[in-house]
Parts: C-alpha cells; sequence; structure tokens
C-alpha cells in the first residue's frame, strides 16, 4: 500500500506542478483532468503493454480507495477545512445549514431512488427500490472535499459561501447515516420488523450523529487547552492538532460515533479560538500554514486517484446512459430539496430563486459518494451503482465545478 500511495502522491505533485505552470485551473478540477488525460495510455496500453497495465490497476487496487478515503484522509481534510471556518458567521446561516444537512438531504435520496429506480427499470437494468435508495443516499450529500477546494476560486457572495460550505461539512455525516441506516434495511431483509429497523436507525443516528458532535466538542477542547499550554513551542502545538485528528478518529471509530462530524465540529472549535486573536501569533501561523499544506497534499492524493481509478470500470452503454440521465435527475432533486426547506425560511434575498440557483449548481459531488459505493457488494447492485456515482461525480466537478463562477457571475451581473 505504501508503494502505490507514494506513486499517486508523486503523481498529484507532478500534476499539481503542470497545473500551475500551464493550465490554471482550480487545483481539484487540474488534477482531475490530468488523471482522466493518463487513464487514456493506460487503457490503450491493455493489450499492447498488459504489464504496464495491469501495474497500474495494482496501484489503485492497493491504494484501496475505500478505505484510504473513509478511514484515512478524510479525517485530515475535514479538519483542515473546518479550521478556517468562521463560527460567527456560520451561526448566522445556522437554520439553513441544518435544514439542508438534514431534511435537504432526506428529501433528495428519496427523489433520486425512486425516479433511478424507474429509470432503470425502463432501460431494462436490474436495480432493486432499496438499492436505488442506496446510490439516492450516497449521492444526496454535497462533498466537503471538492467544494472547499474549489469555493477558494469561486468569486460568490460571503453569505452564500458560508452555507455552502457550512452545508458541505455538516451533510457528510448526516449522509453517511442515512446511507448506513438504508443499507441497514437492505441486508437486515425479513429478519427484523418494521419497528425492530426502526428503533436499529434511531439509535444508530443518535449515536453517530449527535455522539458525533458531542465528541468533537470534547476533543476541540482538550486539544484548545492543550494548544494554549505550549504557545512557545509552535511545532508541539502542531503535533497536538494532528493527535486531535488521528486519535479522535480512531476514538470516534471505536466509540461508533460519526468521525467525521467529530473531525468537522473540532476543527471549528479549535480554529476559531486559535485564529481570534487580532495579532498573529507562532502557534497560529504553525499551525494555519501545516493544515494549508497537509489540505494540498491530501487533496491531491485524492483527486488524482478519483481520476485514475475510473480505468478499472468496463465500458457498458446502458450504464453509461442511466449515468447521463442520473445527472439531471441528481440535479433536479437538488433544486427541489434547497428550495423546499429555503421556503421555510424568512430571507432576506430580494430574488431568492438566484441563491436556490446557486446552491443548486453548486453542491458539488466527490470522493465520498465514490467511496461508499465502493463499500457496496454485487447483491447491493455495487457495480451499476458504482458505474453511475462515477458519471455524476465527473461531471459535477469538472462541469459544475468549472462553470461556478462563470455562473455567479452571470446571474447576478
Amino acid at each position: 500500500m505504501f508503494e502505490s500511495f507514494s506513486i499517486i502522491f508523486t503523481l498529484s505533485v507532478f500534476f499539481n506542478y503542470i497545473n500551475y505552470k500551464w493550465l490554471k485551473l482550480p487545483n481539484t478540477i487540474g488534477l482531475m483532468i490530468l488523471s482522466l488525460v493518463l487513464v487514456i495510455p493506460i487503457w490503450l496500453s491493455k493489450n499492447i503493454v498488459p504489464e504496464f497495465y495491469l501495474f497500474f490497476c495494482d496501484i489503485i487496487i492497493n491504494a484501496d480507495f475505500k478505505t484510504l478515503l473513509l478511514d484515512g484522509i478524510l479525517s485530515f481534510l475535514l479538519f483542515a477545512g473546518a479550521l478556517h471556518v468562521n463560527l460567527g458567521a456560520l451561526a448566522k446561516q445556522k437554520k439553513s445549514i441544518l435544514l439542508f444537512a438534514t431534511l435537504g438531504v432526506l428529501i433528495s435520496t428519496f427523489i433520486v431512488g425512486g425516479l433511478i429506480f424507474f429509470v432503470a427499470q425502463f432501460l431494462g437494468l436490474q436495480l432493486p427500490f432499496i438499492h436505488a435508495l442506496l446510490f439516492g443516499a450516497l449521492i444526496s450529500p454535497t462533498d466537503p472535499i471538492a467544494v472547499l477546494s474549489i469555493l477558494k476560486k469561486a468569486n460568490i457572495a460571503k453569505s452564500l459561501g458560508i452555507k455552502i460550505e457550512g452545508e458541505s461539512l455538516f451533510n457528510d455525516g448526516i449522509g453517511v447515516v442515512v446511507f448506513s441506516g438504508i443499507l441497514l434495511i437492505a441486508t437486515a431483509g425479513s429478519q427484523f420488523t418494521q419497528k425492530e429497523i426502526g428503533i436499529e436507525i434511531g439509535t444508530l443516528f443518535l449515536e453517530e450523529a449527535v455522539g458525533g458532535i458531542v465528541f468533537g466538542l470534547l476533543l476541540g477542547y482538550l486539544g484548545l487547552k492543550l494548544i494554549r499550554s505550549v504557545k512557545d513551542n509552535p511545532h508541539l502545538a502542531v503535533m497536538i492538532s494532528l493527535a486531535v485528528v488521528m486519535g479522535g478518529y480512531a476514538g470516534a471509530s471505536l466509540l461508533h460515533v460519526s468521525g467525521p462530524l467529530a473531525m468537522v465540529v473540532a476543527g471549528i472549535f479549535i480554529g476559531n479560538k486559535i485564529n481570534i486573536a487580532a495579532e498573529k501569533s507562532k502557534v497560529q501561523i504553525a499551525l494555519n500554514e501545516f493544515w494549508e499544506i497537509l489540505d494540498d497534499v491530501f487533496n491531491g492524493i485524492l483527486f488524482v486517484l478519483i481520476g485514475l481509478a475510473i480505468h478499472l470500470l468496463e465500458f457498458d452503454l446502458t450504464h453509461l446512459l442511466l449515468g447521463i440521465i442520473a445527472i439531471v435527475i441528481v440535479l433536479a432533486a437538488r433544486f427541489i430539496s434547497v428550495i423546499l426547506p429555503y421556503s421555510l425560511l424568512k430571507h432576506k434575498a430580494e430574488k431568492p430563486i438566484k441563491t436556490v440557483a446557486v446552491l443548486t449548481w453548486g453542491g458539488l459531488r466527490g470522493g465520498i459518494s465514490i467511496a461508499l459505493a465502493l463499500s457496496l457488494t454485487d447483491t447491493m447492485s455495487g457495480v451499476l451503482i458504482l458505474y453511475i456515482t462515477y458519471v455524476v461525480v465527473l461531471f459535477s466537478i469538472i462541469v459544475q465545478g468549472l462553470s461556478i463562477g462563470r455562473f455567479v457571475k452571470k446571474l447576478y451581473d
């Protein structure tokens, strides 16, 4: 696994250099496009130089995308992203973020699941309804990794940016809980009664979501106390922050609470207390610089891996067609799942439909959706779901990600 990780990291640095010098695209998009370009010679070498093709296949398989992301780099990326979120600005948008991250995810899950089920039947594909709901659950939450990295380049209003940013950070954990609940129903079959399944899902939500938030607050409080006690030793402060993330994520797993939510809460808590000082301290500078670099490193690895992993998919025209239709369905579901909760709020926007449009187009999907799809076995329609997930994610990051800045400018000019 270390060899695979090293090669992917080296490629990400090389692609970063090319993008910085010539392409000038947002890092995540540039890395993904260059990775997809590399896939072409890899795919062509399948019959000409099979050793070369198998070498890259082994790299992707040994990297273990699902484990690497969900049990590894996700914790670092979420903490790094949350570290710079302004708690005051987040609090002003708390109702919007809460509704989008909970009700919005549920609405989108059932709209996407229901429509994908009917379209799959029309195309002659075997996709049980509960499996279609699994796809709806994994594709509905916006990906904080994709959103945060691309928002840095998009020139959008601060209040709108915090809505997208805050939602993407929190609905990741909620989305995983929804996905886990539906997966529980799918695997339970007739073993449990509806009441027993309902109790299990309710318990799962309390343990994962509520427990994750409480655990994150505890982590943040302890981490902050330790960091403040070594204000004359910035290197040790950085190591403490690393221990908060690594030890905290491992602890969340042992306690069966949401590690992603815990990292977001801990990051926001520590970041807002550390960055509140008007004059930057050595600890503040060291922490910010370290986590910005680590964020760039793991983002590079993630998006190169997303691009390279596509060569493992076998081309299937019907699957591709369902994936293209899924793009439209996911966007339509996103629009509905935003406008319904948004209509419940008192907002100052003169033309709220513009805000809804930006939230719809800016709701990007990314690596977390792919990782969850990879967790599904063949008995859960894993191959089909992974295929259509990839199509939606590629469109989301490349097309939506590249155009969000121009979309906002055109909408508000």
